[in-house]
């Protein structure tokens, strides 16, 4: 239990907020929100005790495990795996003290020291450490090599698994989906769905907070106020405020009204059907959450471009990838104004590959490639923000680019993207990752480009910022290609996914939901297709007798699987007894008086179901604890 009393934080003489009281229970999952820099990172300094309140107080339980990612990962030469097991702290500190043991003889010592090890799980850390890499995208052969062959994004990669390696108690995550792509979301999610501590997650990911989240502390104009529910109900009651102020209102209607422009022009042309449905699913939720942004400091939207030419490009049995490497064979892609393409794939399956060939940046490698001769593309990726004047300032990359254009109409321009004041003159130099993000896709926005290639553009992007682009990609007439790890953004933007795997690419045939089943299966067929490992001097048996010796195995281990499944299913059960007694506690009229029993009932019923969940979990995980014991 973390209780927060009164608490104010401050950053020299800056308030970041005050007053701030509430409880995080054990075993919530809070999702801690608000635009940058008022004070979430702090506020994570603080639980670390690396930063004190300056008003309040502030109390947990003694000898909690709190596991965070590391912001640095020096050059080591230890292997990627021990780095990760590192992240045990007391597994190494069992295993520092057996060697101690061994070396003195201390039989009774090694004895009590191994019964621990198996307590903890220590026989296990070895395969624990290696799903963790796998799940975030590291083949089995790279688990051996040393943390100072990777690149920064890997290493990010390493220091995520080995927070999560920690058995803690509290597990702060700070942007945990930055480096990751939609695979490693996907599969980080199901993890933290999993995890039996208290988890406090910074994200500007909605779809990854709504899958989460149980509660939502969010951050602005100097409180903190806890919400019960995930993002998507937090985004109602807040809504619910802000919709009383009628000038904010107005301006959501505003947005909504651009959408439903679309979908009244298009939705009877057969060319644009497609395009008009999606936006009718996506103005379903926008009118929901329009509201809870409309106090956001962005506005902006694509003019249109000065030609649309059909097709702009075309590639035709294309081969792609590099001199000494051919990455992607028998591609065939054409590309028309209004087409929304979302690529789908694993990390290092061509989907940046394809997206430098379609920028020009890459040639062919064979095959045939066609582009209309008005061709403007807009190409957003990391290594645009790289090439920005550090010493220069927003205004002059904009004047840098429109020589005629005066500087008042720069800087009305320049303030859509929340660059004002003396910040449009300011040098980039000091920018944090997202304001140069923002100017990148402003000068981008600039040009008027009739195909955007996007490859991740939210990365480093907060929430509101997401919104207002969301809303300005959704009217722009050009055509999209999109690599993104934000579910939502692919979901409200595109209207095709192609899929790029196994050097080809393809359609996909279903949504993001269908596309993490077809991960799961292909996980699946993976772990199926893997030789069983045998020593050099095993005899070689009989499939009569394998297949004796396989059905034994698993007479011995049903106990242990059953009691598994048994645990999983608790854990579903009360999973969705507590998601649905959620929904009820976020509806603002049960807190009026007369509901007054009915709260108290809710909330007593909530309290035993989180009892009882948490107990399912401890069950789960000691009955997975002891079928691994029992397989190895």
């Amino acid at each position: 239990m973390l209780n927060f009393k009164n608490i104010s934080l401050r950053r020299g003489s800056r308030v970041l907020f005050s007053d701030a009281t509430f409880t995080i229970h054990k075993g919530q999952k809070v999702g801690l929100t608000g635009a940058n820099g008022v004070g979430k990172s702090s506020l994570f300094a603080m639980l670390r005790d690396e930063l004190h309140v300056d008003e309040g107080d502030f109390s947990m339980p003694p000898n909690l495990e709190i596991a965070h990612v590391a912001q640095e990962t020096p050059a080591l030469d230890c292997s990627a795996i021990d780095y990760v097991m590192d992240g045990d702290r007391e597994l190494r500190q069992v295993q520092q003290q057996l060697t101690q043991a061994e070396q003195t003889e201390d039989g009774l010592h090694l004895a009590e020291l191994h019964s621990k090890l198996g307590h903890i799980g220590g026989y296990a850390a070895t395969a624990r450490a290696s799903r963790l890499l796998n799940g975030l995208g590291f083949s089995t052969g790279q688990e051996s090599h040393p943390v100072s062959s990777f690149s920064g994004g890997w290493r990010m990669r390493l220091n995520l698994a080995q927070a999560l390696m920690c058995r803690s108690d509290v597990l702060l995550l700070d942007e945990p989906t930055n480096h990751l792509d939609l695979d490693a979301v996907i599969w980080l999610q199901d993890w933290l769905g999993k995890y039996p501590g208290t988890l406090i997650l910074i994200s500007h990911d909605r779809d990854f907070l709504n899958a989460i989240t149980d509660h939502i502390v969010h951050i602005e104009q100097g409180k903190a106020t806890i919400y019960t529910g995930n993002y998507s109900a937090f985004e109602r009651m807040r809504a619910e405020k802000l919709a009383q102020q009628q000038t904010a209102y107005a301006r959501q209607q505003r947005e909504i009204a651009h959408i439903q422009s679309f979908v009244d022009r298009f939705k009877a042309k057969a060319t644009k059907a497609k395009q008009a449905q999606s936006r009718i699913k996506s103005l379903e939720r926008m009118a929901l959450i329009a509201q809870a942004h409309v106090d956001s400091p962005f506005n902006f939207h694509f003019n249109t471009p000065e030609k649309l030419p059909d097709p702009l490009f075309k590639l035709e049995e294309a081969a792609l990838g590099y001199p000494d490497k051919t990455i992607l064979t028998h591609v065939s892609l054409s590309i028309s104004p209004g087409d929304r393409i979302g690529l789908l794939g694993a990390n290092g399956a061509g989907k940046s590959t394809l997206i430098k060939a379609l920028s020009l940046s890459n040639p062919l490698l064979s095959g045939k490639l066609l582009q209309a001769e008005a061709l403007n593309i807009g190409y957003f990726a990391q290594h645009q923000l790289e090439q920005l004047r550090l010493d220069e300032s927003p205004l002059w990359h904009l004047q840098h680019l429109d020589k005629q254009a005066t500087e008042k109409d720069l800087r009305n321009y320049l303030g859509g993207f929340d660059f004002t004041g003396d910040k449009v003159n300011d040098p980039v130099a000091p920018f944090s990752g997202g304001e140069k993000a923002r100017l990148v896709l402003a000068l981008l926005v600039y040009q008027k480009p009739n195909l955007l290639l996007l490859d991740e553009p939210t990365n480093h992007l907060d929430l509101d910022m997401r919104h207002a682009l969301s809303v300005a990609l959704q009217e722009y007439q050009g055509a999209i290609v999109m690599v993104s790890h934000d579910r939502h953004m692919l979901r409200t933007v595109t209207d095709q996914l192609l899929l790029v795997a196994g050097g080809k690419v393809q359609p996909f045939a279903g949504d993001l939901d269908d596309y993490k089943v077809w991960l799961s299966e292909q996980k699946k067929d993976s772990e199926a297709a893997k030789p069983e490992t045998k020593g050099t001097d095993a005899p070689t048996r009989s499939r009569k007798d394998q297949r004796k010796l396989e059905a034994e195995k698993r007479k011995k281990l049903k106990p242990l699987t059953d009691a598994l499944k048994k645990a999983e299913h608790a854990v579903e059960r009360y999973s969705e007894q507590q998601h649905s007694l959620q929904q009820q506690l976020a509806n603002a009229s049960l807190y009026n008086e007369e509901n007054k029993t009915k709260l108290k009932q809710l909330l007593d019923d909530k309290a035993n179901v989180d009892q009882a969940l948490e107990q399912a979990e401890n069950d789960w995980m000691e009955a997975e604890h002891q079928l691994q014991l029992a397989q190895h």
